[in-house]
C-alpha cells in the first residue's frame, strides 16, 4: 500500500503548484469513484489550505459505457441546463479546478461514432464561456491523475491486481515530483528550469520552427508575430500563479493558423474519446490539413478533423527533450497527460490566447486577425524522437538549433 503521507504530499502538490489553491477560495474536483480515498486525503489538505468549500463532481468509466451503448443518440445533442449551470455557478465565483483523469485507452471501443461527436458538440456549445474561460485562464485550473485497476492492468499485465495498482501510483508520484523528501521545493527547482528554457525561446523571436526526423516528419511551423512561450507556471488573469498539468515537462507555443506545411508523423499512440489512432501522418499547406492517413483509427481521425473549420489546423506546439523523466521510464501510458510530456507534440484545434502577448484580453475576432486557431477540440499528439531535429529561423534568416537529437540544443 502506497503510505498517506505520500498520498498527503500529492494532494499538495496539486494544490499549491498546480491550482494554487488561495485562502477561502471554492475548489471543484473532478474525480472517478474509484478514487474516493485519494479524494478524500485531497479535501481534508484543501480544507487545512483554506478552502471555503470542496466540490465533488463524481464520474464513472462503468455508467459512462452504458449510457453510450444504451441511450438513442438524439440523447447526446443537448447539455442539461443543470450541468451548464454546475460549471458556470462555481467559475463566475471564481474558483480553482481540478480535474482528476485515469486512462482507459478502450472504453468506447465500438461505440457509436456519432454518439461522441454529437456530445463533444453539445459540450462545447453549452460551455463555451467556460472552456473559453480556462484556455484564457481566466480561473486557475489542473489536469493530474489517479490510478484505476484496468489502468494499472493495461500497463502492468504481468502483475496481480493489487500490484498493478501500486506499481502505477508509485510512477504517478514520481512523474509528478511528488515522492521526495520536500515535493514543493523540487518542483520551485523544475519550474524554474522550464521557466529559463521559456523565456529564451520568446526572446528569440522565432518566424519559425522546422521539425525534421528519420520517420519522414518534415515540418515547417510559421509563428504568429507577437507570439510568447508558456510552460509551467502561468498566471491567471486576477495575477495567481498556477500549473495546468502535473507532470508537466513542456513548454509550448501557438502556431499562426495558416502558416503550417510539410508533414509529420506521430511517434506515440494518440488515444481520442477511448479509442486508439496511431501509425498516422498528416500533411499540412497553408495552415491546414490536406492529407492524413493511419493504420489505426483512420476513420476517427477523419471525422475528427472534420468536426469544424479549425480541427485541421495546428493549435499548440510543445517542445518536451526525449531524454526527460517520462520519456526515460520507458513506460506508455496511454493517457495524453503523461505521454505528452515524454515528448514534443503538436495539438490540433483551439490554440491557448495566453500564448499571444496580451492574448487574454483579445476578443475572438481579434485573436482570429493575430492568427490565434479557434476550434471546439484542442487534442495532443506525440512527434518526438531520439533523432528529432528542431530549426528555429528568425525573420532575418538567420537559423538557430533548438532541438538536435532529440534534446534542446541550449
Amino acid at each position: 500500500m502506497i503510505e498517506k503521507n505520500k498520498l498527503h504530499s500529492y494532494a499538495l502538490v496539486l494544490l499549491k503548484k498546480g491550482v494554487n489553491l488561495q485562502k477561502k477560495q471554492i475548489l471543484v474536483v473532478s474525480a472517478p469513484v474509484e478514487s474516493s480515498q485519494f479524494v478524500a486525503i485531497l479535501t481534508e489538505t484543501a480544507y487545512h489550505c483554506g478552502a471555503s468549500q470542496v466540490i465533488i463532481n463524481w464520474h464513472c468509466d462503468d455508467t459512462t459505457r452504458l449510457r453510450y451503448e444504451c441511450e438513442a443518440l438524439e440523447e447526446f445533442d443537448h447539455v442539461p441546463d443543470w450541468r451548464r449551470e454546475f460549471s458556470l455557478h462555481y467559475y463566475h465565483k471564481g474558483a480553482a479546478f481540478i480535474s482528476l483523469i485515469s486512462a482507459n485507452p478502450y472504453l468506447m471501443s465500438h461505440v457509436d461514432q456519432k454518439k461522441i461527436f454529437s456530445w463533444q458538440k453539445a459540450q462545447h456549445t453549452a460551455l463555451k464561456e467556460y472552456i473559453d474561460g480556462m484556455m484564457a485562464s481566466k480561473v486557475s485550473w489542473l489536469v493530474a491523475s489517479v490510478p484505476s485497476t484496468t489502468w494499472a492492468k493495461i500497463l502492468y499485465p504481468e502483475m496481480d491486481e493489487n500490484s498493478a495498482y501500486e506499481m502505477l501510483w508509485k510512477q504517478i508520484l514520481s512523474s509528478s515530483r511528488a515522492d521526495g523528501i520536500d515535493p514543493l521545493h523540487d518542483w520551485d527547482n523544475h519550474l524554474a528550469s522550464l521557466e529559463k528554457r521559456r523565456n529564451w525561446l520568446s526572446d528569440m523571436h522565432f518566424n519559425s520552427l522546422h521539425y525534421t526526423n528519420s520517420r519522414g516528419t518534415d515540418l515547417t511551423v510559421v509563428l504568429p508575430k507577437k507570439h510568447i512561450w508558456q510552460g509551467g507556471t502561468e498566471e491567471t488573469t486576477s495575477h495567481i500563479p498556477f500549473n495546468a498539468n502535473i507532470p508537466t515537462e513542456e513548454v509550448y507555443t501557438a502556431p499562426l493558423s495558416i502558416g503550417t506545411s510539410g508533414v509529420v508523423y506521430n511517434t506515440k499512440p494518440l488515444v481520442y474519446n477511448g479509442n486508439i489512432i496511431d501509425n498516422f501522418s498528416l500533411t499540412f499547406c497553408d495552415g491546414r490539413i490536406t492529407h492524413m492517413q493511419a493504420e489505426k483509427g483512420e476513420s476517427i481521425l477523419k471525422q475528427l478533423i472534420e468536426v469544424d473549420d479549425g480541427a485541421s489546423r495546428l493549435g499548440e506546439a510543445a517542445l518536451i527533450p526525449y531524454h526527460s523523466p517520462i520519456s526515460l521510464s520507458n513506460v506508455l501510458f496511454y493517457e495524453t497527460l503523461f505521454d505528452e510530456n515524454a515528448s514534443c507534440h503538436l495539438a490540433l484545434g483551439k490554440a491557448y490566447p495566453t500564448c499571444l502577448v496580451n492574448g487574454s484580453e483579445l476578443n475572438e475576432n481579434e485573436l482570429k486577425s493575430a492568427g490565434i486557431n479557434d476550434s471546439m477540440i484542442h487534442i495532443d499528439f506525440m512527434i518526438g524522437s531520439e533523432d528529432l531535429t528542431i530549426i528555429g529561423k528568425k525573420e532575418d534568416g538567420t537559423e538557430i538549433p533548438v532541438f538536435i537529437n532529440g534534446d534542446f540544443a541550449i
